[in-house]
């Protein structure tokens, strides 16, 4: 299948310390593809590495064959590759409307224009409310996003980033504090956004992978480990005994 997001070789060190160390990787157009791993695999560095945030030691990321190790993230995110973080990144002191309407206007015209007309604002209102109830927040588009419950936000945040109209969207977490009852709906929420679209997660939760994941990369003390469906790494002896068992908890 054709590859999207591919790292070659790819390493980071801080001070003689390799955090990620000759990582190969490739995601394939079209697929949700999770990474994941123990506590200090190197996940959230590699990440920042796929997505530019960080600058690799060695080694190369191409996003749709082009080299993207030395680009910037605003550059990355305009060229359709996207990301979301553990924290919920929402505009607090505006409404919920008001903050997929501002991911809209960077999609549309490349800058964010807060003082534009009212009524040029409110032609994105139409769309705004689509992507509202996509995400059930049809019933919050008034209130101010600061005050939201915490899976409402990832809810908003993940609106915010469809918005964008991503050809890739990277997602770091997404179950990261939500309560139970929250973890189905953003499930469901991130299988109908990998529609048309390629999807990376670093994620913890082993029955949302088994769930959402095409395939599977692990990595163990900065390197990869196993690569595979989830049924197949789930039955690596090496994986298991990197999870001690906490692959099945």
């Amino acid at each position: 299948m054709d590859t999207i997001l591919e790292a070659h070789q790819l390493s980071r060190q801080f001070s003689g310390f390799f955090a990620v160390k000759n990582v190969d990787l490739r995601v394939r157009r079209h697929s949700v593809h999770a990474l994941i791993g123990p506590n200090g695999a190197g996940k959230t560095t590699c990440f920042n590495l796929l997505t530019t945030f960080l600058r690799p030691s060695t080694g190369r990321v191409t996003f749709n064959g082009r080299d993207i190790s030395r680009s910037d993230p605003a550059s990355v995110a305009m060229a359709g590759l996207v990301r979301s973080f553990q924290i919920s990144a929402v505009f607090g002191q505006m409404t919920v409307l008001e903050n997929v309407r501002v991911a809209l206007q960077k999609k549309a015209g490349g800058s964010f224009a807060f003082w534009r007309n009212v009524r040029v604002l409110r032609s994105l209102d139409a769309r705004a409310m689509e992507l509202l109830e996509r995400v059930g927040l049809t019933h919050w588009r008034d209130t101010m996003a600061g005050e939201l419950p915490y899976g409402r936000k990832r809810a908003l945040e993940l609106a915010t980033t469809i918005a964008m109209d991503p050809e890739m969207i990277l997602l770091d977490e997404p179950m990261a504090g939500l309560g139970h009852e929250d973890i189905g709906p953003v499930v469901e929420l991130i299988r109908d956004a990998a529609k048309g679209r390629t999807v990376l997660m670093v994620e913890h939760n082993m029955k949302v992978i088994e769930a959402l994941c095409d395939r599977v990369t692990v990595l163990q003390a900065g390197q990869v480990l196993a690569e595979g469906s989830y049924d197949e790494v789930s039955r690596d002896a090496r994986v298991i005994e990197a999870y001690v068992g906490g692959a099945h908890a």
